[in-house]
């Protein structure tokens, strides 16, 4: 299973500037956050997965297919549970199934799918180097925009030496499986003593590197790869511009939430 899930391909989106693909994640969220109604969600998944399809992504969507489908119908049935407006469309025992109920809770659970789904085109097409670029030209202070992006880069550090103490562990005679769900748990916890520790020795070395290479001399550091716009990128930029002006407009005149 890859650990890193940046796709290499000569696409426009992974041409686009570093700083645009920023600003497109959070015009992503931004929309899906003024939207409930599942009808007004779908032409945003659909771009999502167009996107995804003509940038090689759609196999780090593939992955996690079941996360996707966990999300939405755990969502939808805990707020046809809990949100109950509007009469009853039927009458059970100890549960009324609603309209407005299933609707909005398939709302809600498509809004955490497709803020998902821009998570994972946004790591798939953008480098670790792009993104902290990128938050640097949102005038991101460069300590917050380093330290944001390193955690791209250790979490499967730390996921990778998880794995392989797991490893050497079952050549050992381990087993982690043996047991109940609390018997495995326990298994598991001697693991993430080795994990800490060997998070603790790499964050010290990475102290030192960073330190030696001077980090936190310059307000401002450059760099030595140049992401000039183009005509493309504003292209793009104002497509974002309509996309969240429009579902805001969508949210403005109310066709964005659920009527009861």
């Amino acid at each position: 299973m890859p650990l890193y899930r940046y796709i290499e391909r000569d696409t426009f989106v992974h041409r686009m500037h570093p700083t645009v693909k920023v600003i497109a994640l959070l015009v992503m969220f931004w929309s899906v956050y003024w939207v409930d109604n599942p009808l007004a969600l779908l032409p945003l998944g659909f771009l999502l997965l167009f996107i995804a399809v003509i940038t090689g992504s759609s196999g780090n969507f593939y992955a996690l297919r079941w996360l996707f489908i966990i999300l939405i119908t755990s969502t939808t049935l805990m707020w046809m549970a809990t949100y109950r407006p509007g009469p009853a469309m039927v009458h059970m025992p100890k549960v009324n199934i609603r309209k407005a109920s299933i609707l909005f809770g398939l709302g809600k659970g498509i809004k955490l799918a497709e803020l998902l789904a821009a998570s994972v085109l946004f790591i798939s097409t953008t480098k670790v180097e792009e993104f902290t670029i990128g938050l640097a030209k949102l005038r991101v202070p460069y300590r917050v925009g380093f330290a944001v992006s390193l955690s791209f880069r250790l979490a499967p550090l730390f996921v990778d030496s998880a794995l392989t103490i797991v490893d050497a562990q079952r050549l050992r005679g381990y087993d982690f499986g043996e047991g109940g769900i609390f018997a495995r748990l326990r298994r598991y916890a001697t693991v993430a003593i080795p994990v800490f520790m060997g998070a603790l020795r790499k964050a010290n070395n990475m102290a030192m590197a960073l330190e030696a290479r001077g980090f936190g001399r310059l307000a401002r550091p450059t760099t030595y790869v140049d992401y000039p716009f183009r005509a493309a990128d504003m292209i793009a930029f104002a497509a974002l511009f309509a996309i969240a002006a429009g579902y805001f407009l969508i949210y403005w005149t109310g066709y964005g939430a659920v009527v009861a």
